[in-house]
């Protein structure tokens, strides 16, 4: 069941979100201060790409200033969207599970330094 909700993620929506997600990380990456935030803009994609059957874990306390500078420039507002998208999918019943992936890549977007990525 993973297998085809993560190729349904895929077609419908994920591609074009991990897509997106890695060339923001590219673009991070062409300074060396930004190395850093492209870095989890590429465990974003990656999340993004495949979701089902993973789970986040955060750890706020191993990078907490870059965590700060990532919620002041963009991570308040990819943590909101994320949340409406999830809202929004929950309202009928089938999206359900596509909801839930959005609260994770929420809670992810927020503070992806120190959060890790596990296969369940």
């Amino acid at each position: 069941m993973k297998t085809f909700a993560n190729i349904l993620w895929t077609l419908l929506t994920g591609f074009w979100l991990a897509l997106g997600y890695f060339l923001l990380g590219l673009i991070w990456c062409i300074t060396i201060i930004g190395i850093p935030f492209g870095k989890q803009c590429f465990k974003l994609a990656g999340l993004i790409i495949w979701p089902f059957g993973k789970s986040v874990d955060l750890d706020f306390n191993k990078h907490p200033v870059l965590n700060v500078i990532w919620i002041i420039f963009g991570g308040i507002d990819l943590c909101i969207g994320f949340v409406i998208a999830g809202i929004l999918w929950c309202i009928i019943i089938i999206g359900i599970p596509f909801g839930k992936q959005c609260f994770k890549f929420a809670k992810l977007s927020l503070m992806p330094f120190g959060a890790e990525v596990k296969a369940n």
